[in-house]
């Protein structure tokens, strides 16, 4: 079956299956960024951000993605430059791995909770962003950051 999608503000078309899922196809395409972890919707890795909210593309049937906007780290643009910005500033030192899906995460949070969320808001919004190498406070300190600028 044939599926239309914008991704990061340019329509595309691909052939999928019906059980194919948001992940393989994205990839397909050419958004090496969008990552396999867990393959059970549990890790993070595969965030992207569909019609602006975060959707785990590895639990996420492409067909559901046919008409509708996704965006990846790579159409994220200035507002991912800018969390990055806010991480790094709070010694938020990583690998890397994680964080186009925690980027795109944060970037859906700031949409839906606005700058007045708390810091129990921020944490179960963000549950399910696994990250191996910080302890998540200094996360949490950019994350504030970001969403009072």
């Amino acid at each position: 079956m044939n599926i239309t999608l914008t991704v990061n503000g340019k329509k595309r078309t691909a052939e999928i299956s019906p059980d194919d899922f948001l992940l393989e196809t994205l990839r397909s395409l050419g958004f090496k960024s969008v990552k396999r972890g867990c393959d059970t919707g549990s890790c993070g890795l595969c965030t992207v951000l569909v019609e602006g909210k975060p959707v785990l593309s590895c639990s996420y049937l492409s067909a559901r993605a046919d008409g509708h906007e996704v965006t990846t780290i790579e159409g994220a643009g200035e507002e991912a430059k800018k969390v990055a910005s806010a991480l790094v500033g709070e010694g938020v030192e990583q690998c890397g791995f994680c964080s186009p899906g925690l980027v795109l995460s944060i970037l859906g949070m700031k949409k839906e909770l606005g700058k007045g969320a708390t810091d129990d808001q921020i944490k179960n919004y963000l549950n399910g962003n696994l990250c191996r190498c910080t302890g998540y406070e200094g996360q949490l300190r950019g994350i504030r950051q970001y969403l009072e600028v």
